[in-house]
């Protein structure tokens, strides 16, 4: 017989996330050991009884301050299987943050598709769901896995923040033509919400060989609040040079709106540039390589309501429509 309720387990490097997620649904979450071995080694088992269960695993899988990217996949891996050991009905990793999302196709000969690869690493030790945030293509994210996918967005977080900015001209703008549909999502949840029409616009972006180029802007922003919508943020330089675009073409003001802040080296400069007024970013990773004052520019929101609602609806087998990435 399967539990009442559905197992919701968080990863160390996680925890504070899971704590949160786990107040939300009211439910404690379930308790589970890591240890950690002298040659690097390591093991993580359930403490509580996952037989015929529900169970979700959360973990986000960017680099921190003490575990790579790598590290938090094998051990994330490694877990799923323990809980499939331990006769688990069905396991969900909740994957705010999925690594090697952007690796999603060839772009360059003999180029690995190293999303297709992780997809078959979870699927090798049972994982029967993964759940992840604004995935860098939500279409490749889906074909890469043969397990069931969710791709949930976090358009919903950033709805309710521009509301506070429901007096101003508004007009959303995607940093590159690659990132419209997801602009497009937002803007028309933010047009429902504001019962008012929204501009769009974007800004060309050309990358080869790791040089980012392009110079074209094409939008309604004079005297706008310009939302630039991206799924994440890695050294900035390509929210500067929109938001720098967006000025240009007579924004009034410039705030970035980013699902995942990576923030590695260089982000810090991008920042501090002055034609971003505000950024806004979900707490799916930590925001530990910034300085207290780079902080201060940077507002963050919760995803923990968003993950708590797709469980109860996942444990029920409801729809989750109005929290998906189309």
């Amino acid at each position: 017989m399967q539990a009442q309720g559905p197992l919701l387990f968080a990863l160390r490097d996680t925890r504070e996330l899971g704590a949160a997620v786990a107040t939300t649904l009211a439910r404690p979450l379930a308790l589970h050991e890591e240890r950690e071995f002298d040659d690097g080694e390591h093991k993580a088992r359930p403490l509580e009884t996952v037989r015929n269960a529900h169970v979700f695993v959360l973990h986000s899988l960017h680099g921190g301050p003490q575990q790579s990217a790598n590290d938090k996949l094998c051990r994330l891996l490694f877990f799923i299987g323990a809980l499939k050991d331990a006769g688990a009905a069905r396991v969900t990793a909740l994957t705010p943050y999925l690594c090697y999302a952007r690796k999603d196709r060839r772009t360059k000969l003999n180029d690995p598709v190293t999303m297709r690869y992780v997809a078959s690493l979870f699927e090798s030790v049972g994982t029967d769901a993964v759940v992840s945030f604004d995935v860098h293509n939500p279409a490749a994210f889906e074909n890469a896995f043969r397990c069931q996918t969710t791709a949930l967005t976090a358009a919903p977080l950033f709805v309710d923040y521009a509301k506070s900015l429901a007096n101003e001209k508004l007009c959303v703008v995607s940093p590159d033509t690659g990132g419209a549909k997801r602009a497009d999502v937002l803007r028309e949840a933010l047009e429902a919400a504001l019962g008012r029409p929204i501009g769009k616009g974007f800004a060309d972006k050309r990358r080869s060989a790791g040089v980012v180029s392009g110079e074209l802007f094409v939008g309604d922003v004079e005297g706008a609040t310009a939302l630039i919508v991206d799924d994440l943020i890695s050294t900035g330089g390509t929210l500067v040079r929109a938001a720098r675009a967006a000025r240009k073409a007579g924004a009034a003001r410039v705030i970035a709106l980013v699902t995942h802040g990576l923030f590695v080296s260089g982000a810090e400069a991008a920042l501090a540039d002055p034609a971003i007024d505000h950024l806004v970013v979900t707490d799916s990773t930590s925001p530990f390589r910034l300085t207290a004052a780079a902080r201060a520019k940077i507002n963050v929101l919760s995803i923990a309501p968003l993950l708590a609602e797709a469980i109860r609806r996942l444990h029920a087998g409801q729809t989750l429509s109005e929290l998906l990435a189309f």
